[in-house]
């Protein structure tokens, strides 16, 4: 496998993951075409092509120093300047892939986020009412990466010559269809079967023996779940917090998320809705190893590093 082959596998696991359905992402797809077409020579000089074929541009390949067979990856929750030393340290590293947004991945993570939109409407919330309150939140982490130096990684691996990519929401789609799944089959009545189903996934598992694993944030073990929604494990980022009195009336009993701030733990509460935080690194984790072990079965030797619990499910 080259540099592409690795990001388009990653793409195309991603979208038979998207809780929209390979249709809905073809849809998406469309639409962008259609709009780019109406736009000016001026206008079009300034899109971003790759948004016509990549339905997710949290995720990209970041620098190619020499496109060859890819044989060690060195793969890491946050891949900064350091790692990217570190590759050269271990040596015969082919290719550094981070999970979270690097470059231009991190200066559109925004616009990934109306797949929320999409999840909160296929658990009962108005398309109208999901869009109209995501509108600001997406708005605000639009203008919120502006701040931040997005190239500082992408240069080191220019300077030092290594091939960089990053896969986001890919991974994180995997992650939620798999938890989804899984709460789907299990049927968990109360808050502590949840969350004790979930300590049962590994990198959860581990991540309890570190004090990160998963947690109650509202309510408590007897309460019952009620109808779980999977709406906080993909789509960029947090929602906006106004979108739990909605979900409360959409009949959503509980959120399974990877993190959550304060006020959006206070509008929970008010709403009455349960929320169960899985964990940050242990739930991207897990949506990156199920990727991972597509390289592993073509022969591809992992080294994980910068938060990721590597668990393989690869049959030995």
């Amino acid at each position: 496998m080259k540099i592409k082959d690795v990001f388009n596998l990653a793409i195309k696991m991603g979208i038979r993951a998207d809780f929209r359905g390979q249709d809905g992402v073809e849809k998406l797809l469309k639409r962008k075409k259609e709009k780019y077409e109406k736009l000016s020579e001026k206008e079009k000089a300034e899109y971003d092509l790759e948004a016509l074929e990549n339905p997710y541009l949290d995720s990209r390949i970041l620098n190619i120093a020499k496109d060859r067979e890819i044989k060690k990856v060195l793969v890491g929750i946050d891949i900064e300047p350091s790692e990217v030393i570190m590759a050269k340290e271990i040596g015969e590293v082919d290719l550094v892939i981070g999970h979270h947004p690097l470059g231009k991945g991190l200066a559109r993570l925004a616009d990934v986020m109306d797949l929320q939109c999409d999840v909160l409407n296929l658990y009962g919330v108005p398309i109208n009412i999901a869009e109209g309150l995501m509108k600001e939140r997406i708005s605000e982490v639009s203008r919120g990466v502006g701040r931040l130096n997005n190239q500082r990684t992408v240069d080191a691996a220019k300077i030092l010559k290594f091939n960089l990519i990053n896969i986001h929401t890919p991974a994180d789609n995997l992650a939620a269809n798999f938890l989804k799944d899984l709460v789907e089959s299990e049927k968990p009545e109360r808050i502590d079967d949840l969350l004790n189903l979930l300590k049962e996934i590994p990198e959860y598992k581990e991540a309890v023996k570190i004090g990160t694993g998963p947690k109650i944030f509202v309510g408590d073990p007897d309460r019952r779940c009620g109808k779980i929604c999977l709406s906080e494990i993909t789509g960029g980022t947090e929602p906006t917090p106004k979108i739990y009195e909605k979900m409360a009336q959409a009949g959503i009993g509980t959120v399974v998320g990877m993190h959550m701030e304060e006020e959006s733990k206070r509008e929970a509460e008010a709403a009455n809705i349960n929320v169960v935080i899985a964990g940050h690194m242990s739930s991207d984790s897990l949506g990156v190893n199920l990727f991972l072990d597509e390289l592993e079965k073509r022969g591809i030797e992992i080294i994980p590093c910068s938060g990721l619990i590597r668990v393989s499910r690869v049959k030995k």
